[in-house]
């Protein structure tokens, strides 16, 4: 097995001036997407299937008819998303995209040409297979076709035509790309071999992914890159996600790595990682105490018994109403002493007159799970700015019996996934 990979990590709001939106993302536009996103995994949670209605049908029907590996994440707020994108190089010869890194989806795909039904406007250029010399679709008989129903939780289709195997990927807000099922060279930096990767060539791509290519699956499942890279690199990844809004004079790049070597490059301390029957691509955690300035929570042990997830594509951490209620007041009883209580703003309800950077007296809120593994957040991950003297408490109540740990509580710590032993750990400081 070979080293690992090390690629670069981005925020979007990374990107170079000369890429960013013409309509800036705001704080409005990335708590929309966020709710959408917690509404999809509850849906998920709940056993319904992937979206289906008229539009997506039609689509489908439109396109049946004729080693340690490290690369760079940066923050997506400039490509219209809230969370982190890596380049890849895809195709003979390689072509670079933005792509969102999501550890909740499976499938990856990008938008390819000749976009059939839709394409979303972009940062790249669009992908044009033809000009791949290794480019292909999958056919229908395919084992990776046959995969897709339990890698999207939507049944694949065929092409009348060609043969070729036609995906779906639903998100649960209305959001969906479907496609060719596809294969070609995957390049992560420009010093590695190539391996054959299997995506999708989405022909309509429609809803919330802002101006990326499209959508790099890391979940626990066959399809998804990880488990495509896992022979060559081993089955575990980790990632440092970098400081993002607020945060004036913090480093906005990270790093995503692929391969067992990431897990030994800090001194992690582990949780184990369950598997959830209803999803259990998902990456699942046991929460079992919140503390506030070291001590704990008022609320009962029980409160916490809801389905867990670790999530990079859910931004602010959903809790459970009475352990969200129980941690308000604890925070809310030591900030107030110095700072005055300021009108919330949408799911933010607990906010403050201020800026982060001048508040000096900020409780540590820590995540507590199994085990003894946890994330001590500081201010820069539990309170956000959400405009020049209006900052709130980065967490968030869910009246679903669910928990999220959203990418803004993860931000700066090294997050390790060890898929193959059934764990995922933490070690602050990790974008150094």
């Amino acid at each position: 097995m070979k080293e690992g990979m090390q690629l670069n990590l981005y925020h979007v709001k990374g990107l170079e001036s000369s890429l960013t939106s013409t309509s800036p993302f705001s704080f409005s536009d990335m708590i929309t997407e966020d709710e959408e996103r917690v509404r999809s995994l509850h849906s998920a949670l709940a056993n319904k299937e992937g979206v289906s209605n008229s539009a997506t049908t039609a689509s489908s029907d439109k396109l049946r008819g004729p080693n340690l590996l490290t690369t760079p994440l940066k923050s997506g707020l400039s490509i219209g998303s809230g969370n982190y994108y890596v380049k890849i190089g895809l195709g003979t010869p390689a072509k670079y995209f933005s792509m969102i890194i999501d550890t909740g989806s499976s499938l990856s795909w990008l938008q390819c040409k000749p976009c059939v039904i839709y394409c979303h406007e972009q940062v790249d250029p669009i992908f044009t297979p033809s000009t791949s010399k290794t480019y292909k679709t999958l056919p229908c008989s395919s084992l990776q076709c046959s995969s897709l129903k339990a890698s999207t939780l939507n049944a694949p289709s065929c092409s009348n035509s060609t043969g070729s195997c036609v995906y779906k990927a639903s998100y649960g807000d209305n959001s969906f790309s479907i496609g060719y099922l596809s294969q070609d060279l995957l390049t992560l930096t420009p010093s590695e071999a190539s391996s054959t990767f299997v995506y999708g060539c989405g022909q309509d791509n429609q809803g919330l992914f802002g101006r990326a290519a499209g959508i790099i699956g890391l979940a626990n499942d066959k399809l998804s890159m990880l488990a495509q890279l896992s022979k060559k690199y081993g089955n575990a990844f980790s990632y440092c996600l970098p400081t993002s809004f607020s945060q004036p004079n913090s480093s906005q790049s990270g790093f995503l790595s692929i391969g067992t070597s990431s897990l030994t490059s800090s001194p992690y301390k582990f949780t184990p990682l369950l598997k959830n029957p209803k999803i259990p691509s998902l990456y699942f955690l046991d929460l079992t105490t919140i503390t506030v300035a070291g001590k704990p929570i008022e609320v009962s042990a029980s409160s916490y018994k809801v389905p867990t997830i670790i999530d990079s594509g859910t931004v602010i951490t959903r809790l459970p109403e009475a352990v969200y209620n129980a941690l308000q007041k604890s925070f809310v009883t030591i900030m107030s002493k110095k700072y005055v209580p300021a009108p919330g703003f949408s799911i933010l309800d607990t906010c403050f007159k201020g800026s982060v950077k001048d508040m000096s007296t900020v409780p540590e809120i820590e995540m507590i799970f199994r085990g003894g593994a946890g994330l001590a957040l500081e201010a820069h991950n539990s309170l956000i700015e959400i405009e020049r003297g209006l900052t709130c408490l980065a967490l968030a109540a869910t009246s679903n019996p669910i928990s999220i740990i959203g990418n803004y509580q993860q931000q700066t710590f090294k997050v390790a996934y060890d898929v193959a032993n059934s764990k995922v750990g933490f070690a602050a400081a990790g974008c150094k």
